[in-house]
């Protein structure tokens, strides 16, 4: 609290709205963070893409979607994402965000992405298949997108598949 406003601050200037915390997300709207993660199956020359969204708020993951780093991809995410009626996007300058979002509902940074880049270091850390230098990887694109798949939905979700 900035006591020295507060000393000088004349009463009948101020107005103050107390809302409820899940009126207020009604009231501003739901916002997400996006961004798409690499792994690769069999070998590296073959990338495959996690592409995800989660809660700005909250963290949580709202939506996910395995594939190459293609718009079409990206559109099947975006169509995931559409009955949660969100109002703001957050994500870093990828080509795919910048020509299907509507510049009025995008916003490019990484100021607003660090707990979806967080959820990266987290899943790196417990699905092995996603680190980089590993022994431990996919032979079919199946088997990865179900073993991140099932992690998704157990751990995100509270869905035990």
């Amino acid at each position: 609290m900035n006591r020295g406003v507060l000393a000088v601050l004349n009463p009948q200037q101020v107005e103050v709205e107390i809302w409820r915390a899940d009126e207020l997300e009604v009231r501003r709207g739901l916002s997400s963070e996006l961004d798409e993660m690499w792994s690769y199956v069999a070998r590296k020359s073959n990338p495959r893409w996690l592409w995800h969204a989660i809660d700005h708020h909250t963290g949580r993951v709202l939506a996910y979607v395995f594939g190459r780093r293609k718009d079409d991809v990206f559109l099947k995410l975006k169509a995931l994402l559409e009955p949660f009626g969100i109002t703001t996007f957050y994500t870093d300058g990828w080509g795919a965000y910048e020509r299907n979002l509507d510049t009025e509902k995008h916003q490019v940074g990484k100021e607003n992405t660090q707990k979806i880049e967080s959820k990266h270091t987290n899943l790196r850390t417990r699905i092995k298949r996603l680190v980089r230098r590993t022994i431990c990887f996919s032979k079919t694109e199946c088997m990865h997108d179900l073993v991140i798949g099932l992690f998704i939905n157990r751990y995100e979700f509270g869905q035990a598949l």
